[in-house]
């Protein structure tokens, strides 16, 4: 890891911007969660679906990863990767 991502600040405003998210993302499917618990599969499904669709999740998450990403030095190492890319080529995403 390069000595300058051993630190990365994030400014106030953008701090609280993330969290913000998280705390939409994972408080509402947590909720969710809880209530369909006794409720059928299918409706608990459709439901985070739908949440994930309406709520437009994916675009969250995207710019929470721009935000947090923003701060790191991406200087490629002798392996043609930055220390993001490095960390994260580990990651099993999910196949069909």
């Amino acid at each position: 890891m390069l000595e300058k991502n051993k630190q990365i600040v994030l400014n106030g405003k953008d701090a609280l911007e993330v969290l913000a998210d998280i705390e939409f993302i994972l408080i509402s499917l947590h909720k969710m969660g809880s209530y369909y618990a006794d409720k059928p599969v299918e409706d608990y499904r459709k439901a985070t679906t739908d949440f994930i669709d309406n709520e437009k999740v994916t675009q969250r998450l995207a710019k929470v990863r721009k935000i947090i990403s923003k701060n790191f030095d991406s200087t490629l190492g002798d392996d043609d990767m930055d220390d993001i890319e490095r960390h994260l080529e580990k990651i099993k995403f999910w196949k069909p």
